[in-house]
């Protein structure tokens, strides 16, 4: 492999990486803080790209697409937490994999409705189309660099906001012992609220974004959902740093291992296997690697922090 290539699979792979820690972030928030397993959260940035595929056909604009997409998910997010969430945190686990995978279905054949069955595309802005060149005259997606640079500029502000504000320590004490922050004044009904349409927020925002690179469709989210999953496990459940590490690893193996992997059963197999075994197993390869991690860290990497 050469070093431009090499160069630009590390950049994809970090690209595909803070993709995935917008997703993970907002889920580990809500796990981590209320105890509640969200399966519809893939709806959520799927909602998020379909605000920002709308809006930008009515305006024109993608600077207004990524507003309605934060906008749209946050509601979205709150008004599902106060009317059907609220009633889930002290039931067991099944009741809220059962519930959340009915909103899975409801939020599907909702958008069906409004949008149809067929793809949206959200378009690139001109500012953002084409290739940069970066170091050693490496040409590069200006629009990926830019996907890059809000995934990192929103993930300091979320490590600054759980860290250093007043609502991040009620979080952070929500998580330990909601009843003791309640009984000290804190309405722990308003923060849950809060929580969860910001993570639904990150959620829209990350389906926003990849909307330019993808088409957007009904269904989209489930996919990445698993990936967030693997991301949350890795990291640690309830750990917004552990979430980061995790994406950046999850994304650096599963794009650096579809193109390492056919190149090695390449050196031993004719090109056309090869590139299905290693196809196959760049996708096993970020369980591969959970599992890995698991059997020495139960916990995920930073367990138990913030």
């Amino acid at each position: 492999m050469s070093a431009a290539l090499l160069a630009e699979q590390l950049l994809n792979g970090l690209q595909f990486g803070v993709m995935l820690f917008l997703m993970a972030a907002g889920l580990t928030l809500i796990f981590g803080v209320m105890g509640l397993i969200n399966l519809a959260h893939g709806s959520l940035y799927m909602i998020g790209a379909f605000a920002a595929a709308g809006m930008a056909a009515l305006t024109g604009s993608f600077l207004l697409a990524l507003a309605a997409a934060l906008m749209a998910a946050a509601i979205v997010g709150a008004i599902v937490e106060m009317v059907v969430i609220r009633r889930l945190y002290d039931r067991d686990h099944l009741d809220q994999v059962l519930a959340t995978f009915a909103l899975i279905l409801i939020f599907s054949e909702g958008t069906r409705f409004l949008f149809g069955s067929l793809p949206l595309y959200l378009d690139t802005p001109d500012l953002l189309s084409g290739p940069t060149t970066l170091f050693g005259g490496l040409e590069y997606s200006k629009y990926r660099l830019f996907i890059i640079a809000v995934g990192l500029a929103v993930g300091g502000g979320l490590f600054w906001l759980i860290a250093r504000t007043r609502l991040g320590i009620q979080i952070r004490a929500g998580k330990a012992d909601r009843e003791m922050i309640a009984a000290l004044g804190v309405d722990i009904r308003r923060l849950y609220t809060l929580v969860f349409a910001l993570g639904a927020a990150l959620a829209g925002l990350a389906g926003a974004m990849i909307g330019a690179i993808q088409s957007v469709e009904v269904g989209m989210g489930e996919p990445v959902l698993i990936l967030a999953f693997v991301v949350i496990v890795i990291g640690g459940i309830g750990s917004i740093k552990g979430a980061f590490v995790g994406a950046l690893l999850v994304g650096m193996t599963d794009t650096l291992g579809r193109v390492l992997l056919p190149q090695a059963f390449g050196l031993f197999m004719d090109a056309s296997s090869a590139t299905t075994v290693g196809a196959s197993l760049a996708s096993m390869s970020i369980y591969i690697l959970m599992a890995g991690i698991l059997l020495f860290r139960p916990s995920g990497l930073f367990g138990g922090q913030a």
